[in-house]
């Protein structure tokens, strides 16, 4: 189901030229970035996965301090690592995307923050947008173990 937007409250452009070996930049120019394929490691370049993980990690980052008010809790220490994957599947466009968000709050357990995920997933334009397109799955981990998970829900 597609939903319309009630009202505009940002809108931005960004041009890109020659593919995923080209550049993009935005209508503002500040952002200007060099292109290149995901696997090949060219100096002072980018890929569109990373610019995706980004901007989801910021998006996400903001839903839930966004969330986190509502409890009256303070969500500005979140960090939030959204990983993008790009491979194959069995469609006839053959290729699709996975994100995997790693969410960790200082002071917060994984079992007690994964609640807020759910809640931030909710609400999250880039959640809506990707909603039942690819598999978004979300990880809650303690502050103190970032790098491993403590509860996992997909």
């Amino acid at each position: 189901m597609t939903v319309p937007l009630t009202r505009t409250l940002y809108r931005t452009t960004a041009q890109a030229d020659g593919g995923r070996t080209g550049t993009v930049v935005t209508d503002d120019g500040r952002l200007d970035v060099r292109l290149a394929p995901p696997r090949k490691k060219v100096p002072g370049t980018t890929n569109p996965e990373q610019l995706f993980a980004a901007g989801f990690a910021a998006c996400f980052t903001s839903a839930l301090a966004e969330v986190a008010a509502e409890f009256g809790a303070d969500a500005s220490a979140a960090r939030v690592a959204c990983e993008v994957q790009l491979g194959t599947t069995d469609t006839p466009a053959g290729y699709g995307l996975a994100v995997g968000l790693t969410v960790s709050l200082p002071g917060w357990r994984a079992t007690d923050l994964l609640p807020l995920l759910h809640r931030a997933d909710a609400v999250c334009p880039y959640s809506q947008a990707v909603r039942g397109n690819i598999e978004v799955t979300l990880h809650a981990v303690d502050a103190a173990d970032s790098d491993a998970d403590s509860s996992t829900d997909g």
